[in-house]
Order: C-alpha cells, then sequence, then structure tokens
C-alpha cells in the first residue's frame, strides 16, 4: 500500500443478543431450526399483530454498553427504518435512529505495543431481518426461499468513529469486542451461524488531510480473516482509482471470498433513504437510573482487568494471560485448578498445551466449559502428582487424555493401569547398567567426548521402563556409569 494515504475505517458490528426470544415476541431465537419453524404473527408481521419488548435483551444491550463505557441514555426510542426486501416482512425494521440507548463509548486496542482508544459513537438496539436462501446459478433457473426464523432476533448494532488506521487494527478491536461481549454473555460471538457480523467503511485521504476521501461500505463479513482482507483489497482499489485519475463512488459492496475482491452491491444509502420514523406501536424508553447502577454493579471483571490481574497474582507472561483469559470459562477454569494446586506456571503450561490441543481436536466451545469430563480439581490433582514425583510429565500426558475421555480420577487411572514413576534408584541402576554394558559402540561415543549420545540411553531406559523411570535419576546414574 502507497505510504501517501491514510486509511480511514470504521466499523459496524451487529451482535446477537443471547435471549431464549425474539426481540418483540415470544419465539424461539434458537439456530438450525426447519426454515420458518420459529416464527409468529408477530415476526410474520400479520395484520393487528403488536409488538412486546423483551426486557431481557435490553438488559444485556445496557450491560455491553456499560462494559464499552458508554453513556446509557436515561430515554431512547424505537424508530422505523423502512426499506422493502423478501426478508422483512413488514417492509420495515424496528431500530433506533436518532436517539439509541448508548453513546460515546470506547474500546482500548494494542498493537505493537501501543495501545489506542476507538471510540465507540453509539450503541443501538434493533430486530433481525430474515434470511434469503438462493438455488440455481445465474444462467440456469434461479430459485430464491425466505426463511424467517430470523427475523425479530434481537440485536445490537456497535458503531465506532472513523479511528481505526489499518486491517490489522480492525481484527483487533473485532477481536478484543467478540471477547468483551462473550465475557458479559450476551453474545456467543459465533460468525459462522451470524451471531456477530461486522460492516466496515473505508475510504483513503492524503497523509496529513484533514479530510476523509469517499467511504465505501463493505457489508456482512463474517471472519477476521475476511475482514483483513476485505479492507486492504478495498483501499488498494480505492489507491488505483485516485492514482488512475478517477474518483471514488459512495456505495455498498460486498466482500467475494472466492475471487478475494469486492464487488457491488447497491447505491449507499443515506438516513433519509430510510424514512425513519418513530415507532408508534412502542413508547419511549425510559430506563431507571437505580436499574442502570445494578447491572454496572452486576458486571464481571472484563478480559483486560482479568489480565493484568493475572500477570500481577500469578506471575504469569503477557502472552499466557492473553491465552488463558481469551474466554471467561477458559479463565473460570484455571483459577479453579489454582486454587486447588497453587501451581499457576504448571497449570498455565498443561491448559495452553495438551488441554486446549484435546478441546481444539474434540470441537469444543471454549465459552462453555462446564460438560468438561475433566474437572478443575482432576487436572490439579495430576499436576501436584506430577510435582511429587509420582509420575512423570509423559506418562501425565497420557494420564491426562485418559480423564478428558473418561472423566475418572488421575489416581484411579494411575493405579489401575501401573503407572507410578520408578524412582527406586537400585532398580534404575540395574536397568543402566545393562543397557549401558549392551551396548558399548554409544558408550565409547560418549566416552571420546560426544556427550549428545547420552539422549539416546536416555531414551532406551525410559523405553524399557515404559517411560516410568525418574528422569532425573535416569539422567544422573547414566552420567555416573558412562564416566566409569
Amino acid at each position: 500500500m502507497s505510504h501517501k494515504y491514510t486509511t480511514v475505517i470504521g466499523l459496524e458490528c451487529h451482535a446477537q443478543l443471547l435471549t431464549e426470544s425474539k426481540l418483540f415476541c415470544s419465539c424461539s431465537t434458537r439456530f438450525g431450526q426447519d426454515p420458518n419453524f420459529n416464527t409468529c404473527p408477530v415476526c410474520l408481521a400479520l395484520p393487528g399483530a403488536l409488538p412486546v419488548l423483551n426486557h431481557g435483551a435490553l438488559a444485556m444491550a445496557v450491560r455491553a454498553a456499560l462494559a464499552l463505557d458508554c453513556t446509557v441514555n436515561p430515554v431512547s426510542q424505537w424508530s422505523r427504518k423502512n426499506y422493502f426486501y423478501p426478508d422483512l416482512p413488514k417492509g420495515y425494521q424496528i431500530s433506533q435512529f436518532d436517539r439509541p440507548v448508548a453513546e460515546n463509548g470506547h474500546l482500548d486496542v494494542s498493537l505493537n505495543g501501543t495501545v489506542r482508544p476507538i471510540r465507540i459513537q453509539r450503541i443501538h438496539m434493533e430486530e433481525d431481518a430474515g434470511k434469503s436462501l438462493h438455488e440455481g446459478f445465474p444462467d440456469s433457473d434461479r430459485t430464491t426461499y425466505v426463511d424467517l426464523n430470523r427475523s425479530g432476533v434481537p440485536l445490537v448494532e456497535i458503531v465506532t468513529h472513523p479511528d481505526i488506521r489499518s486491517s490489522e487494527e480492525a481484527q483487533e478491536y473485532l477481536t478484543r469486542l467478540k471477547q468483551i461481549l462473550e465475557f458479559l454473555e450476551v453474545c456467543d460471538g459465533n460468525m459462522e451461524e451470524g451471531s456477530l457480523r461486522c460492516d466496515a467503511n473505508v475510504s483513503i485521504c492524503l497523509v496529513g488531510s484533514a479530510e476523509f476521501g469517499t467511504r465505501t461500505e463493505i457489508k456482512n463479513i463474517n471472519s477476521f480473516r475476511f475482514l483483513r482482507k476485505a479492507i486492504d483489497h478495498e483501499v488498494e482499489r480505492q489507491i488505483d482509482l485516485v492514482e488512475g485519475g478517477e474518483r471514488v463512488v459512495q456505495e455498498t459492496r460486498l466482500w467475494n471470498s472466492t475471487e478475494e475482491r469486492t464487488v457491488p452491491m447497491r447505491s449507499k444509502e443515506e438516513a433519509h433513504d430510510y424514512r425513519y420514523f418513530p415507532e408508534p406501536d412502542l413508547p419511549l424508553l425510559v430506563l431507571n437510573t437505580d436499574w442502570i447502577q445494578e447491572i454496572a454493579d452486576s458486571l464481571p471483571e472484563l478480559p483486560g482487568t482479568r489480565s493484568r490481574r493475572f500477570i500481577e497474582t500469578y506471575a504469569l507472561s503477557d502472552h499466557d494471560a492473553g491465552v488463558l483469559t481469551s474466554s471467561r470459562a477458559l479463565a473460570d477454569y484455571f483459577e479453579s485448578v489454582v486454587a486447588v494446586c497453587n501451581k499457576p506456571k504448571p497449570v498455565a503450561n498443561w491448559i495452553m498445551g495438551d488441554l486446549l490441543r484435546l478441546l481444539n481436536d474434540g470441537g469444543i466451545d471454549l465459552m462453555n466449559l462446564d460438560a468438561l469430563r475433566l474437572k478443575p480439581k482432576m487436572l490439579a490433582e495430576m499436576i501436584q502428582l506430577v510435582e511429587a514425583e509420582t509420575i512423570s510429565g509423559k506418562i501425565a500426558k497420557s494420564v491426562l487424555e485418559e480423564m478428558y475421555r473418561s472423566g475418572r480420577s488421575p489416581a484411579t487411572i494411575v493405579e489401575d493401569k501401573g503407572l507410578e514413576q520408578i524412582s527406586d534408584t537400585g532398580e534404575i541402576e540395574r536397568i543402566v547398567d545393562e543397557i549401558v554394558s549392551a551396548n558399548p559402540g554409544p558408550a565409547e561415543q560418549y566416552r571420546s567426548g560426544k556427550t549428545g549420545t547420552i539422549g539416546w540411553f536416555v531414551g532406551q531406559v525410559m523405553k524399557a521402563t515404559e517411560g516410568r523411570a525418574n528422569p532425573k535419576s535416569v539422567n544422573e546414574l547414566l552420567r555416573k556409569r558412562l564416566a566409569s
């Protein structure tokens, strides 16, 4: 990218709230149901059906706003956003326009050691539209089906100021936002299912210019990788236009992941194109200040604060603390293990290494670890067995996998399978003597200065003892025997 230009980015993130029912009716928000199963007269927009606000969704929106340092407005208003599309049965979307639920927040992002606040302009609530499903190719008979299961699902739209200056910074912002929403338990952040979607407003201007260029909007980006690719491509496209003497047209574009380019969708609408007007079927949203304070008092320790506490309290590195606070459930799991065995660094290593590998292989959601058979107390007990040299670190790996699969305690597994570490130096010395005597060549190499061969001998002893020999004793006895 040319160093002549500054990239200017603002993000609009739509987060589906984790309610069991929709924003204005009692239909389920469950994902994956048969098409049009989760519908009723309200979300189908049948005549005479009136909306009734889901107060749980409102509480979640306020919770998110407070965590993002926004000012919650004591009075906000519902509006009708009018546009016509097959998956919008009413012909309008109930949203908020000039009086949103919250404004003027910020989210700090850290990139290359520099922390910068990204200002949040507003957070407003709205209902989701349905979904159009297309079948057939452009050159054949094309059929479009409409699934209204998603129609009426509660959303918050979190809109930043144009403060972001690179695709990397945009990805970092979205990562941090997703993490906070998950910690708050207001959104599951599942981008594949559409629970979290992002629109990027992108423009360029000459370095030092006080006036931004014409922006384009890239709609419905559903992955972190696509966000960076789409922004980078769009910046290059706009630079090519300007350098070629053409102008950037304000429009809405889509990211084509197959061709890895943005493509035109429609000319960009302005607010007046939607003909907003107050929703007559819903009263003003008047929030009690005591109720807002109750929500503020109930906020959990947020990921940034918790990560700093992990560094200070448990002497963990920035990286380790960042991984362990990547989800609230994982951070809770770590602290539950430490509360039993008081070994923060070994606990962090086991979780970040073997446990996360098992979770990843099993497709386990890091937001919810309650269903794990491997409970925190069990992992703590296994670590205590390693620290007491009852089992070796190598054996512990197989014990952990067995605990993960079966839910059996480490002590039971070790006893049933006879996995206790051999610490009897007499027995280890006998095995060492047999292996050294049977391999005079490598022994002579060691004595002639090729001391690296001791690793081969250690492997042979561990193989002979099925990994149960105390590694420290093995090394000491081998060095003594080989030196004789």
